[in-house]
């Protein structure tokens, strides 16, 4: 999950403490959004993998990782016209440059929804030619490779929460009427050119990939999200990647409610051949349920192994679980909100 405490995109030595104290032996961790290029730095303090100086700087969180057992992929991230024209225009080589994505038509204006305060206004983008839409693909090739490099063990390509590659994905924001646009088949082209040329670059066997077929976020909606993601899940076997990782529909109306929901991952779970990640809303309860009836093979956590490190440990002892504080999710302190939260044991 995006924290903000990457300073100038370079993850710091917090970032280590941070990482290592979610790690179990065995366990998966997947590595907060990670910028693939500078022209796609569209956030304060997010981190970058397009260096020499960014792999540099994560070869000791990645071996942090490996030292207590931990498998770790790097989350590789363009966030399309979902970036802070503030930011964007921050490093020289982007001055006077809009945030590009399928369309022309900018996101609304992020507003905070207990005071009706706009937080963030979305500068318009500019639509990517297809020239430029390849020089993206290239872009994830280099980060895929320089995550490797930095010692991950594989990469998991975001295409899910209203970022680049589902701006192409979605009907209601791909308003294109070229090859890249229209047809869902059109639509999803750019997706597969990543994760083919990713899964070329680095191994199959080490690539992920992160959908969100029914979700709104950043105005990202499609207006048959069922065929979608079931059209995605089946298309994908043809590159063979390790996993598919799909965000369930509960997650667009709810954060905390834990009672019984609509399996509507079922058929893209059913759909994919290689292991199926479902996430989005679950606590232990559900999570466990939805393993034993096959609906999912594995089962993500966000929000709450960002508030206990020690998540594994409470679920397999069935203990009680910190609260999560949002209120310091973003605000970029190296401790506060980021590494004091509590173990189940003060000598841990």
């Amino acid at each position: 999950m995006t924290r903000f405490r990457s300073y100038n995109s370079f993850p710091q030595s917090h970032a280590i403490l941070y990482y290592s104290q979610r790690t179990t032996n065995g366990g998966f961790l997947i590595a907060e959004s990670t910028v693939i290029s500078r022209a796609a730095q569209g956030f304060k303090d997010t981190p970058g993998i397009w260096s020499k100086e960014h792999i540099d700087a994560w070869k000791p969180v990645v071996e942090a990782v490996h030292a207590k057992g931990g498998v770790f992929f790097c989350q590789l991230w363009h966030p399309g016209r979902a970036s802070a024209q503030s930011m964007l225009i921050s490093f020289e080589s982007n001055i006077g440059h809009p945030p590009v994505s399928s369309t022309d038509r900018p996101c609304s204006p992020f507003i905070d929804t207990d005071t009706g305060q706009v937080l963030l206004e979305y500068s318009p983008p500019r639509r990517l030619t297809p020239e430029e839409i390849l020089l993206i693909v290239n872009d994830f090739r280099v980060a895929a490779r320089n995550a490797m490099e930095a010692g991950f063990d594989g990469v998991e390509i975001h295409g899910a929460n209203g970022y680049l590659i589902d701006q192409f994905l979605k009907d209601q924001v791909n308003d294109r009427s070229d090859e890249y646009g229209g047809s869902l088949e059109n639509r999803c082209k750019f997706a597969f050119k990543v994760v083919e040329t990713v899964a070329n670059e680095i191994g199959a066997d080490r690539v992920g990939i992160r959908l969100s077929p029914f979700s709104n976020h950043m105005d990202a909606g499609d207006s048959d999200p069922e065929a979608l993601g079931l059209y995605m899940a089946k298309s994908l076997n043809k590159y063979g990647i390790l996993y598919c990782h799909m965000i369930e529909s509960r997650a667009e109306d709810t954060e905390d409610v834990t009672d019984q929901w609509p399996d509507s991952l079922v058929p893209m779970r059913q759909a994919f051949n290689g292991t199926f990640i479902a996430a989005g809303g679950y606590v232990r309860e559900n999570g466990n349920d939805a393993i034993a009836q096959e609906h999912a093979d594995l089962i993500g956590y966000g929000r709450l192994f960002l508030a206990n490190p020690d998540l594994p440990k409470r679920f397999e002892l069935d203990a009680p679980v910190n609260k999560y504080r949002r209120d310091t999710f973003y605000i970029g302190d190296p401790v506060v909100g980021y590494t004091d939260y509590p173990f189940l044991n003060d000598d841990q």
